[in-house]
């Protein structure tokens, strides 16, 4: 059965996932990957990105790997060759815990790429703890004695207006009708969705960074 709010979510109104800027630094790791390498996705759900890539969740499901949390990673020290973390840490209570639990089950040169977002609203599943700025998302891996080697942007701060200003909108016009809020959502999702096509000019700007949709970090275990 076809998951409509899945693929609305995914496609339209949080597609950072496909921003040019994660793809091209997914693409890049994927290909420097030696062929007879082992990877982990932390928290996959129903993404599989490559053959080489094994998919770590909560529950489990068709293409899951391993069940469990990333804050305890069901698999021995220097195991894989590069670990993947996309809009995670920020629902786990713990996320020092978890990055020294990503650094364990890397092998020594293994490299992992986290991404965590800045501007957004709350989405607990099932729980929200976090937000990192550029500055906090580099700390956050640092301090697990990985090092970063790239930072990037994954959607800037047009993405990031939009999706708090979808999320106002939706709240205001279901004032007084509660029941309508994700309807309001959907609507005002494809509405104001491109305003996400601002990100490019609004980056030339030196104070873009201030409401950025989110980051990503490369690092490596040395």
């Amino acid at each position: 059965m076809i998951d409509i709010q899945h693929l609305f979510v995914k496609h339209i109104y949080g597609d950072h996932n496909s921003s040019k800027s994660v793809v091209r630094a997914i693409t890049k790791l994927l290909d420097e990957l030696p062929e007879q390498s082992i990877g982990l996705n932390v928290g996959s759900g129903k993404t599989n990105l490559d053959a080489r890539i094994k998919n770590l969740e909560l529950d489990d499901a068709p293409g899951i790997d391993y069940i469990g949390s990333v804050e305890s990673i069901p698999e021995v020290n220097n195991t894989f060759d590069l670990v993947i973390s996309q809009e995670v840490l920020e629902h786990v209570k713990e996320p020092a815990v978890a990055m020294s639990e990503i650094k364990r089950v890397l092998k020594k040169n293994g490299k992992c790429y986290i991404q965590l977002p800045f501007i957004i609203g709350f989405h607990p599943c099932p729980n929200d703890y976090w937000r990192f700025t550029k500055q906090g998302i580099v700390t956050l891996v640092e301090a697990s004695g990985l090092k970063v080697i790239e930072v990037g942007e994954t959607v800037g701060s047009a993405t990031g207006f939009y999706r708090v200003s979808v999320e106002f909108l939706s709240i205001l016009f279901s004032l007084f009708i509660p029941k309508v809020y994700k309807i309001m959502k959907a609507l005002f999702s494809l509405l104001l969705y491109p305003v996400k096509w601002l990100d490019p000019l609004l980056r030339l700007s030196k104070e873009s960074e201030r409401v950025s949709g989110g980051y990503y970090v490369i690092c490596i275990k040395e």
